[in-house]
């Protein structure tokens, strides 16, 4: 009998060594993550500085930024919601600085404003450099006209004949009637690995659960 519970003993210390480790490095991954966040809001909430000649996603995503330029003609609306103000869209439109044209976030409008009139002209705007994740190649239905289920940067730029570079408004002068400014945050990047490493741990106490079942079945059967 002895020789018969060896394996499901070894069995079951090495399944709950694995699943306790990978949760542990998920509680890691959190710690990690959550230092990257707090790394992020910090940069957000800087002072903001004027937007570099040439900026690049991997060193100035979120970079605070403040300039002076012409909201132009022409717009792209991405599909989407907040809180309190219901179904809507966020404004896209060409934004013409001292020899370039980038895109501007411009903010939120809800769904019935779609087709209303926005001011353009000159505008003061203060906000963050971002380069938006959000286009999965598999799931995010293609744009219809000029209505977007996601902000694709390169492919907006494409459209608006711009440079690939998004500025999110935080404020606007003059404020733009009707558009709500929709900051950048960090709350909108995904941080499960808490829940991923308590899921790990529960199958570790699932799998020391099923161990001690099968070793009590075979002391069972061996009338032990």
């Amino acid at each position: 009998m002895k020789i018969r519970i060896v394996f499901p003993i070894f069995l079951g210390v090495c399944g709950v060594m694995i699943l306790c480790a990978l949760g542990t490095w998920q509680l890691q991954r959190l710690q990690w993550k959550e230092g990257v966040l707090v790394q992020i809001d910090d940069r957000i909430a800087q002072p903001p500085s004027p937007i570099p000649r040439t900026p690049q996603p991997e060193f100035d995503n979120y970079l605070a930024v403040e300039v002076e330029g012409v909201v132009q003609e022409g717009e792209l609306f991405v599909l989407g919601s907040r809180k309190g103000l219901g179904p809507g869209f966020r404004v896209i439109a060409p934004f013409e600085l001292e020899g370039r044209r980038i895109l501007l976030d411009r903010g939120f409008i809800p769904e019935l404003a779609r087709h209303d009139l926005r001011q353009t002209g000159t505008q003061r705007v203060v906000g963050n450099l971002q380069w938006p994740n959000e286009v999965d190649p598999l799931f995010t239905p293609k744009p219809e006209d000029n209505l977007w289920f996601a902000r694709d940067v390169a492919a907006m730029a494409t459209i608006l004949a711009t440079d690939p570079i998004l500025l999110v408004a935080r404020q606007v002068v003059p404020e733009s009637v009707g558009i709500s400014p929709w900051p950048v945050d960090s709350s909108g990047i995904p941080n499960n690995h808490k829940n991923y490493a308590i899921t790990w741990y529960l199958l570790a106490i699932a799998w020391f659960g099923m161990t001690m079942f099968w070793i009590w079945r075979i002391r069972r059967e061996s009338g032990n």
